[in-house]
């Protein structure tokens, strides 16, 4: 056999397997992302499992449908808090909204919302600007259970004071806790703000643009894409916008380097502020 092993190491033959299984069970794409923030989280689920191999992993998860929810949803990557980078939502006060006041009706998506934080703080800058009563706000993520979350819009509330922090270093000067209804231990947003929010599942690797909107919003999202994912999923991105639309990207996110990067002029580059222009 000396000389016939795989090219290959085996583990990166194995997370291969795994993940071509779970995109064929599940039809969540997971083959782009980068290897090692699949591969770290792939090992944690062997681990949790009790088992001794990617191997191992893939035979409980095609043979457990239990087994599979869990790899799936550790495989999900849900990091967020409200108003996430305050100079990001400043710059959406005093740059975007202006914007979007000269349109009659404004669609926003946000694209890989997670647990919904951030799609409510957008939903009160609108509030603030006078804009969320002509406003659809469209959510969506591929995480079934992450959308379920956000959905009800429910958080700890001990999570209230450094929310609240964000929210004042945004340019926010109300109070901030008067925009939830606080009981046994948990703030929920109120309904005038989960109102205007459509929430669905969407997976940005698979699936195709659904609407034209003035504003979309996919940030810490494609950091953990390869390259050719990144390059897919932009195009995207451009497509969903309408003409002189804004997209807004995480702050370790670029355009540099992309097909797509003449299409859009930088509107606040520290900020991953851009504006389609092609």
């Amino acid at each position: 056999m000396n000389g016939e092993f795989p090219k290959e190491p085996l583990q990166d033959i194995e997370l291969s397997l795994l993940l071509e299984a779970v995109y064929r069970v599940t039809g969540h794409d997971f083959r782009a992302y980068t290897t090692a923030t699949i591969r770290r989280r792939v090992l944690h689920a062997v681990a949790e499992e009790g088992l001794g191999s990617i191997s191992a992993l893939q035979a409980r998860t095609l043979h457990d449908p239990a087994a599979m929810q869990r790899l799936r949803e550790t495989l999900a990557i849900n990091v967020t808090e409200m108003f996430r980078d305050p100079t990001f939502f400043r710059a959406l006060r005093e740059q975007v909204l202006p914007l979007l006041r000269t349109h009659p009706f404004v669609r926003v998506w946000h694209a890989g919302c997670s647990t919904g934080e951030e799609v409510y703080s957008l939903a009160i800058l609108l509030h603030e600007a006078g804009l969320l009563s002509r406003s659809r706000l469209y959510a969506t993520d591929m995480h079934a259970p992450a959308l379920q979350q956000a959905r009800q819009g429910i958080y700890p509330l001990d999570k209230l004071a450094a929310h609240a922090e964000n929210y004042a270093l945004s340019g926010g000067q109300a109070e901030f806790r008067d925009y939830f209804t606080q009981q046994y231990g948990h703030a929920r947003v109120k309904a005038f703000l989960r109102q205007p929010i459509i929430w669905g599942q969407h997976n940005l690797a698979t699936d195709s643009s659904f609407n034209e909107f003035h504003l979309i919003l996919c940030r810490n999202v494609m950091i953990y894409f390869t390259r050719p994912l990144q390059d897919h999923v932009q195009a995207l991105l451009w497509e969903s916008l309408m003409p002189f639309g804004v997209l807004g990207l995480g702050h370790h996110e670029s355009l540099d380097f992309s097909p797509q990067a003449v299409r859009f002029e930088p509107l606040n580059l520290a900020e991953k502020l851009y504006r389609r222009v092609g």
